[in-house]
């Protein structure tokens, strides 16, 4: 952001406290494993790594409210795990963390999403998903809508967090959306691709150039194409700003009002990229909710993907890590 912004910039931040955020998505945990490789399997070329420690972190949505809650801002959380074990330490974690974890439905029939990522030397060598995507049941659905329509009036933005685990369905969208334009709430989303068309009349959707390519059918080789793409899914989703993530190549946004700006990403240094994404969607819409101007909430959620992509394993950036990052 320019010099001048600087003021707004420190204002939208400070604000962070008093926003709150109702996270309706797909529940993931997410398990490390930490180790180190010194050789090469003699069954196969593969490393073999020595384990040191493992952990736990909150991922899919539950990232997204980690990452609200880790900005200074207050997040609930909707979605639903597993009668397990790994539902049970998901849930743990979010209320370690402060995380209202009351609208979180347990459904016997399938089991808590576990990704588990081997890690060696700050790098990633595997990951291992388990998990069963088949769409929710009515039940479960009816649960989440019941939950979120007592909730609304406590919150000033829903987000939807789409990660193609079976949460994410036509009628839980379009009665989610209806409800948000009935109390008059912001709402962000980021998208899974082949969801897209379940979105429509929103504040912001978060795509990355992949997913933009596959909904508008553009390849996007050029400035010119991502430009055309933009646009078009702008025009499709009837939303008020698509901000397009491009990787090392920093961010587009596109605002219904035909301004479309190029952000340069912020990272230094990158060690991972995992969990990316679910920043920029949390930092945005915080920002948002606390005052922002659309540009504005896109240049502080660049910064904060700059900050978590520096870290290793699914991270998330502090209102202090952005002020210091935003001084230099």
């Amino acid at each position: 952001m320019k010099g001048h912004d600087k003021e707004a910039f420190k204002r939208v931040i400070k604000a962070f406290n008093r926003a709150k955020i109702l996270v309706i998505g797909d529940l993931i945990l997410d398990e490390f494993i930490w180790g180190k490789v010194n050789r090469i399997s003699p069954e196969a070329p593969v490393p073999v790594v020595w384990v040191n420690s493992e952990s736990f972190m909150p991922g899919g949505a539950s990232n997204v409210a980690n990452n609200i809650h880790g900005l200074g801002a207050q997040a609930f959380i909707c979605g639903v795990i597993g009668a397990d074990e790994r539902g049970r330490i998901l849930t743990e974690e979010l209320r370690r963390k402060n995380i209202d974890v009351e609208g979180i439905v347990v459904d016997a029939e399938r089991p808590t999403t576990l990704k588990t990522r081997v890690i060696a030397h700050h790098q990633q060598v595997v990951r291992i998903d388990r998990e069963k995507v088949d769409e929710v049941d009515d039940n479960v659905i009816s649960q989440i809508l019941t939950y979120a329509k007592e909730k609304i009036n406590d919150v000033d933005a829903l987000l939807i967090e789409d990660y193609g685990k079976g949460l994410i369905a036509p009628r839980l969208i379009q009665e989610v959306i209806a409800l948000a334009h009935k109390h008059d709430k912001i709402v962000t989303v980021d998208p899974k691709d082949n969801h897209l068309s379940y979105y429509q009349d929103i504040t912001l959707i978060t795509p990355n150039h992949h997913e933009l390519a596959k909904a508008t059918g553009e390849e996007i080789k050029s400035e010119k194409d991502l430009d055309v793409a933009g646009r078009a899914l702008l025009a499709n989703q009837k939303s008020k700003a698509v901000l397009v993530t491009l990787g090392e190549n920093g961010m587009r946004l596109f605002e219904e009002n035909g301004q479309s700006v190029h952000i340069p990403t912020m990272a230094q240094e990158v060690y991972d990229v995992s969990g990316a994404g679910d920043t920029v969607i949390a930092a945005a819409t915080v920002a948002l909710a606390s005052g922002a101007s659309m540009l504005e909430a896109a240049h502080i959620s660049n910064y904060a993907a700059g900050i978590v992509v520096g870290k290793v394993g699914v991270a998330v950036a502090t209102q202090e890590e952005l002020n210091e990052r935003f001084s230099r």
